[in-house]
């Protein structure tokens, strides 16, 4: 369903990216934000997921700016890499970059952001400043960006066995955005949407609800259901 583009960028490098247009028109656009594994196998799946529920779906390769379409694996060595290379990247570049990407796909209808782990930061940082409705899966680095005034609604999905987020950092979501959807899932922990075979973090019925409550999000948010 997908193919592989250039995405031009506001600096002077353009990025690889993964497109994954629907049939027929567009409901609207989304803007993937992988996690800190690169455009793997899985965001591109989850990308063609959202194609196939009527939008059109971009994964910008952020890593680009680093080296050269990077894909790493699930395991502790690409994990420290991962963890490394999201460093390096800053977050100026990345929402940057989510807000070419948006550009890119505009003919679609109105724009928003879904992110996993580093990605969900990035996808609230959209909502926070680039104005763009986002759902953020298990951000582990959100906290200290809650206190800035949302331009956008934001989603938020979290496993209550999440070791990376624990209970008090969900509750400081509710209480300084008391305006968005919050959701915790027992029996999730970190990492609860990937379905990638062998993964011991992925949890089937967290996974599609939280999945169910995204795309009602969207639809709302971008489709005007």
């Amino acid at each position: 369903m997908g193919q592989h583009i250039n995405i031009p960028t506001s600096r002077t490098q353009c990025i690889g990216g993964y497109l994954a247009q629907p049939e027929g028109k567009p409901k609207g656009g989304i803007v993937v934000v992988q996690e800190i594994f690169g455009v793997t196998a899985h965001i591109r799946s989850v990308a063609d997921r959202f194609a196939a529920a009527g939008y059109t779906a971009i994964a910008p390769a952020f890593f680009d700016h680093l080296e050269a379409w990077l894909e790493l694996d699930y395991d502790e060595v690409g994990m420290a890499r991962g963890k490394a290379l999201v460093g390096e990247l800053g977050l100026d570049r990345p929402l940057e970059d989510v807000a070419s990407a948006a550009e890119s796909i505009a003919s679609s209808g109105k724009v928003g952001v879904v992110g996993y782990c580093w990605g969900g930061t990035i996808a609230l940082l959209s909502a926070l400043r680039l104005g763009l409705p986002a759902v953020s899966y298990y951000g582990a680095r959100n906290v200290p960006f809650l206190g800035e005034k949302p331009k956008a609604p934001v989603m938020f999905h979290f496993g209550e066995n999440d070791p990376s987020i624990p209970p008090e950092a969900v509750a400081q979501h509710r209480e300084l955005l008391p305006q968005m959807e919050v959701f915790s899932y027992p029996g999730a922990g970190h990492a609860f949407n990937r379905d990638v075979p062998g993964d011991k973090h992925y949890h089937g019925a967290s996974a599609m609800l939280a999945w169910q409550r995204t795309l009602e999000f969207f639809d709302r948010q971008l489709a005007g259901a």
